[in-house]
Protein backbone atom coordinates (compact mmCIF):
# COMPACT_ATOMS: atom_id res chain seq x y z
CA UNK A 1 0.00 0.00 0.00
CA UNK A 2 1.41 3.28 -0.99
CA UNK A 3 2.38 6.18 1.63
CA UNK A 4 -0.94 8.20 0.80
CA UNK A 5 -3.37 5.04 -0.60
CA UNK A 6 -7.03 6.72 -2.24
CA UNK A 7 -9.05 7.10 0.79
CA UNK A 8 -12.55 7.20 0.40
CA UNK A 9 -14.40 8.55 3.61
CA UNK A 10 -18.50 6.95 3.85
CA UNK A 11 -20.05 10.11 6.08
CA UNK A 12 -19.30 13.43 6.23
CA UNK A 13 -20.41 14.20 9.51
CA UNK A 14 -18.96 15.64 12.47
CA UNK A 15 -16.19 12.63 12.76
CA UNK A 16 -15.86 12.44 8.90
CA UNK A 17 -15.15 16.25 8.52
CA UNK A 18 -12.80 15.73 11.85
CA UNK A 19 -10.89 12.77 10.78
CA UNK A 20 -10.56 14.54 7.07
CA UNK A 21 -9.44 17.98 8.31
CA UNK A 22 -7.05 16.39 10.58
CA UNK A 23 -5.20 14.31 7.60
CA UNK A 24 -5.29 17.53 5.38
CA UNK A 25 -4.47 20.19 7.56
CA UNK A 26 -2.33 18.36 10.21
CA UNK A 27 -0.56 16.16 8.67
CA UNK A 28 0.01 16.63 4.78
CA UNK A 29 -2.17 14.06 3.42
CA UNK A 30 -2.93 14.75 -0.10
CA UNK A 31 -6.44 16.83 -0.59
CA UNK A 32 -6.49 15.20 -4.02
CA UNK A 33 -6.66 11.14 -2.69
CA UNK A 34 -9.34 11.69 -0.69
CA UNK A 35 -13.22 11.63 -1.59
CA UNK A 36 -15.58 11.57 1.02
CA UNK A 37 -19.48 10.85 0.23
CA UNK A 38 -22.23 11.73 2.14
CA UNK A 39 -25.98 11.22 1.47
CA UNK A 40 -26.50 15.27 1.62
CA UNK A 41 -23.43 16.88 -0.21
CA UNK A 42 -24.64 20.42 -0.61
CA UNK A 43 -24.52 20.83 3.29
CA UNK A 44 -20.84 19.88 3.33
CA UNK A 45 -20.01 21.41 0.64
CA UNK A 46 -18.17 24.69 1.62
CA UNK A 47 -16.13 22.51 4.07
CA UNK A 48 -15.31 20.16 1.50
CA UNK A 49 -14.12 22.77 -0.80
CA UNK A 50 -11.98 24.58 2.13
CA UNK A 51 -10.31 21.26 2.64
CA UNK A 52 -9.48 20.67 -1.28
CA UNK A 53 -11.11 17.42 -1.26
CA UNK A 54 -13.98 15.51 -3.96
CA UNK A 55 -17.46 15.17 -2.34
CA UNK A 56 -20.05 13.25 -4.00
CA UNK A 57 -22.96 11.13 -2.75
CA UNK A 58 -22.34 8.04 -5.01
CA UNK A 59 -20.26 6.24 -2.78
CA UNK A 60 -20.09 2.75 -5.36
CA UNK A 61 -17.48 5.11 -7.29
CA UNK A 62 -15.32 6.19 -4.30
CA UNK A 63 -15.26 2.73 -3.06
CA UNK A 64 -13.84 1.53 -6.44
CA UNK A 65 -10.86 3.39 -6.36
CA UNK A 66 -9.63 3.47 -2.90
CA UNK A 67 -7.48 1.24 -1.33
CA UNK A 68 -8.78 2.61 2.33
CA UNK A 69 -12.63 3.24 2.73
CA UNK A 70 -13.25 4.72 6.33
CA UNK A 71 -16.71 3.63 6.98
CA UNK A 72 -18.45 7.12 9.36
CA UNK A 73 -22.29 6.14 8.90
CA UNK A 74 -24.29 5.73 11.76
CA UNK A 75 -24.97 1.85 12.87
CA UNK A 76 -28.37 1.48 11.61
CA UNK A 77 -27.14 2.77 8.55
CA UNK A 78 -24.31 0.74 7.74
CA UNK A 79 -25.92 -2.56 6.70
CA UNK A 80 -27.59 -1.19 4.23
CA UNK A 81 -24.48 0.58 3.00
CA UNK A 82 -22.65 -2.68 2.97
CA UNK A 83 -25.21 -4.75 1.23
CA UNK A 84 -25.43 -2.08 -1.44
CA UNK A 85 -21.30 -1.88 -2.06
CA UNK A 86 -21.38 -5.71 -2.09
CA UNK A 87 -24.09 -6.18 -4.67
CA UNK A 88 -22.23 -3.64 -7.28
CA UNK A 89 -18.91 -4.85 -6.39
CA UNK A 90 -17.61 -2.46 -5.09
CA UNK A 91 -15.51 -4.11 -2.41
CA UNK A 92 -14.56 -6.76 -5.04
CA UNK A 93 -10.94 -5.70 -4.98
CA UNK A 94 -11.09 -5.92 -0.69
CA UNK A 95 -9.77 -2.38 0.28
CA UNK A 96 -8.83 -2.06 4.16
CA UNK A 97 -12.21 -1.14 5.80
CA UNK A 98 -11.77 0.80 8.63
CA UNK A 99 -15.40 1.23 10.77
CA UNK A 100 -16.13 3.42 13.65
CA UNK A 101 -19.76 2.52 13.92
CA UNK A 102 -20.28 2.05 17.97
CA UNK A 103 -21.42 -1.96 18.87
CA UNK A 104 -20.91 -2.80 15.05
CA UNK A 105 -18.82 -6.18 15.89
CA UNK A 106 -15.89 -7.58 13.81
CA UNK A 107 -18.37 -10.30 13.05
CA UNK A 108 -20.69 -8.30 11.61
CA UNK A 109 -17.97 -6.26 9.04
CA UNK A 110 -17.01 -9.90 8.31
CA UNK A 111 -20.45 -10.92 7.43
CA UNK A 112 -21.31 -7.77 5.11
CA UNK A 113 -17.90 -7.63 3.29
CA UNK A 114 -16.17 -10.46 0.65
CA UNK A 115 -14.37 -12.70 2.30
CA UNK A 116 -10.76 -11.53 2.82
CA UNK A 117 -11.35 -7.84 3.27
CA UNK A 118 -8.91 -6.46 5.65
CA UNK A 119 -11.62 -4.52 8.79
CA UNK A 120 -10.73 -2.76 11.66
CA UNK A 121 -12.64 -1.41 14.14
CA UNK A 122 -12.04 1.97 15.33
CA UNK A 123 -13.59 3.98 18.20
CA UNK A 124 -12.81 8.16 18.27
CA UNK A 125 -14.49 10.68 20.35
CA UNK A 126 -15.22 14.27 19.47
CA UNK A 127 -12.09 16.44 21.11
CA UNK A 128 -10.66 14.63 17.88
CA UNK A 129 -12.31 17.44 15.97
CA UNK A 130 -9.95 19.76 18.10
CA UNK A 131 -6.79 16.91 17.82
CA UNK A 132 -7.27 16.38 21.39
CA UNK A 133 -9.10 12.92 21.14
CA UNK A 134 -8.57 9.36 21.96
CA UNK A 135 -8.81 6.42 19.11
CA UNK A 136 -8.71 2.65 20.15
CA UNK A 137 -8.55 0.44 17.18
CA UNK A 138 -9.25 -3.41 17.44
CA UNK A 139 -8.09 -5.57 14.44
CA UNK A 140 -9.72 -8.08 12.55
CA UNK A 141 -8.54 -11.51 11.96
CA UNK A 142 -5.66 -11.84 9.15
CA UNK A 143 -5.28 -7.83 9.47
CA UNK A 144 -1.19 -7.47 8.50
CA UNK A 145 0.83 -5.14 10.75
CA UNK A 146 1.69 -2.85 8.06
CA UNK A 147 -2.49 -2.21 7.45
CA UNK A 148 -3.28 -1.75 11.22
CA UNK A 149 -0.51 1.30 10.91
CA UNK A 150 -2.25 2.80 7.99
CA UNK A 151 -4.80 3.02 10.33
CA UNK A 152 -3.29 4.69 12.10
CA UNK A 153 -1.92 6.80 10.51
CA UNK A 154 -6.22 8.23 9.68
CA UNK A 155 -6.07 8.98 14.13
CA UNK A 156 -2.40 10.17 14.68
CA UNK A 157 -3.25 13.42 13.47
CA UNK A 158 -6.27 13.60 15.96
CA UNK A 159 -4.76 12.99 19.12
CA UNK A 160 -3.67 9.86 20.95
CA UNK A 161 -3.83 6.51 18.96
CA UNK A 162 -4.48 2.94 21.26
CA UNK A 163 -4.39 -1.16 19.98
CA UNK A 164 -6.89 -2.92 21.97
CA UNK A 165 -8.69 -6.90 21.64
CA UNK A 166 -12.53 -6.29 20.45
CA UNK A 167 -13.93 -7.32 23.52
CA UNK A 168 -12.44 -3.91 24.69
CA UNK A 169 -14.64 -1.94 22.32
CA UNK A 170 -17.65 -1.39 23.90
CA UNK A 171 -16.89 -0.46 27.55
CA UNK A 172 -14.21 1.93 25.38
CA UNK A 173 -17.14 3.28 23.67
CA UNK A 174 -18.86 3.60 27.80
CA UNK A 175 -15.30 5.46 28.80
CA UNK A 176 -14.08 7.47 26.33
CA UNK A 177 -16.44 7.93 23.43
CA UNK A 178 -19.43 9.10 25.78
CA UNK A 179 -16.44 10.50 28.26
CA UNK A 180 -16.24 13.77 26.96
CA UNK A 181 -20.49 14.21 27.79
CA UNK A 182 -19.72 13.19 31.49
CA UNK A 183 -17.30 15.73 31.47
CA UNK A 184 -19.35 18.28 30.40
CA UNK A 185 -21.74 17.70 32.90
CA UNK A 186 -18.90 18.20 35.54
CA UNK A 187 -16.91 20.81 34.32
CA UNK A 188 -20.60 22.87 34.02
CA UNK A 189 -20.84 21.90 37.55
CA UNK A 190 -17.39 22.88 39.04
CA UNK A 191 -18.57 26.14 37.24
CA UNK A 192 -21.50 26.44 38.87
CA UNK A 193 -19.93 26.18 42.21
CA UNK A 194 -17.52 28.79 41.27
CA UNK A 195 -20.67 30.73 40.57
CA UNK A 196 -22.50 30.01 43.70
CA UNK A 197 -19.17 31.87 45.24
CA UNK A 198 -19.42 34.70 43.86
CA UNK A 199 -17.06 34.57 40.16
CA UNK A 200 -18.53 35.83 37.43
CA UNK A 201 -19.73 32.94 35.19
CA UNK A 202 -17.23 33.08 32.19
CA UNK A 203 -14.53 33.45 34.90
CA UNK A 204 -15.45 30.24 36.81
CA UNK A 205 -15.86 27.91 33.20
CA UNK A 206 -12.55 28.97 32.11
CA UNK A 207 -10.84 27.93 35.03
CA UNK A 208 -13.00 24.96 35.20
CA UNK A 209 -11.80 24.08 32.06
CA UNK A 210 -8.17 25.00 32.20
CA UNK A 211 -7.89 23.16 35.76
CA UNK A 212 -9.54 19.67 33.77
CA UNK A 213 -7.60 20.32 31.41
CA UNK A 214 -4.17 20.65 33.46
CA UNK A 215 -5.09 17.63 35.90
CA UNK A 216 -5.27 15.55 32.85
CA UNK A 217 -2.42 16.72 31.37
CA UNK A 218 -0.37 15.77 34.85
CA UNK A 219 -1.73 12.21 34.84
CA UNK A 220 -0.55 11.53 31.04
CA UNK A 221 2.63 13.61 31.52
CA UNK A 222 3.71 11.89 35.11
CA UNK A 223 2.15 8.44 34.26
CA UNK A 224 1.21 8.68 38.19
CA UNK A 225 -2.20 7.19 39.43
CA UNK A 226 -4.41 9.86 40.23
CA UNK A 227 -4.98 9.24 43.55
CA UNK A 228 -1.46 9.92 44.00
CA UNK A 229 -1.80 13.26 42.65
CA UNK A 230 -4.97 13.86 44.55
CA UNK A 231 -3.29 13.33 47.28
CA UNK A 232 -0.69 15.80 47.11
CA UNK A 233 -3.31 18.36 46.63
CA UNK A 234 -5.13 17.01 50.11
CA UNK A 235 -3.04 18.46 53.20
CA UNK A 236 -4.74 17.46 56.27
CA UNK A 237 -7.72 19.96 57.72
CA UNK A 238 -7.36 22.02 54.68
CA UNK A 239 -9.97 23.01 52.29
CA UNK A 240 -9.56 19.84 49.91
CA UNK A 241 -10.24 17.63 52.28
CA UNK A 242 -13.22 19.23 52.83
CA UNK A 243 -14.66 19.23 49.24
CA UNK A 244 -13.70 15.74 48.72
CA UNK A 245 -16.03 14.38 51.39
CA UNK A 246 -18.95 16.14 50.79
CA UNK A 247 -18.25 15.03 47.18
CA UNK A 248 -18.22 11.17 48.91
CA UNK A 249 -20.99 12.01 50.59
CA UNK A 250 -22.45 11.90 47.26
CA UNK A 251 -21.07 8.68 46.38
CA UNK A 252 -19.57 10.38 43.42
CA UNK A 253 -17.18 7.49 42.69
CA UNK A 254 -20.05 4.79 42.30
CA UNK A 255 -22.74 7.44 40.51
CA UNK A 256 -19.88 8.10 37.38
CA UNK A 257 -18.56 4.52 37.18
CA UNK A 258 -22.30 3.74 37.10
CA UNK A 259 -22.59 6.24 34.27
CA UNK A 260 -19.88 4.49 32.25
CA UNK A 261 -21.11 0.92 32.88
CA UNK A 262 -24.26 1.80 31.65
CA UNK A 263 -23.15 3.85 28.64
CA UNK A 264 -21.28 0.34 27.58
CA UNK A 265 -24.04 -1.98 27.92
CA UNK A 266 -25.75 0.42 25.93
CA UNK A 267 -23.60 0.49 23.37
CA UNK A 268 -22.75 -3.26 22.80
CA UNK A 269 -26.60 -2.92 21.68
CA UNK A 270 -26.44 -0.58 18.84
CA UNK A 271 -24.88 -2.66 16.53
Amino acid sequence: MSQHPQLAILGFGTMGQAICSGLVEASGYPAGFIHAVDVHPAAMKARAEALGIRLSKEADGAVKAAEVVLLCVKPKELKGLLDGLMTSGALDHRPLLVSIAAGVTLDFLVAHTPAGTPLVRAMPNTPCAIRRGMTVLAAGQGVTEAQLAQARTLFEPLGRVMDLDEKHMDAVTGLSASGPAFMFVILESLAEGGVQCGLPRAVATELAAQMTLGAASMVLETGRHPAALKDEVTTPAGCTIAGLMVLEDGRIRSVVARGIERATQVAAGLG
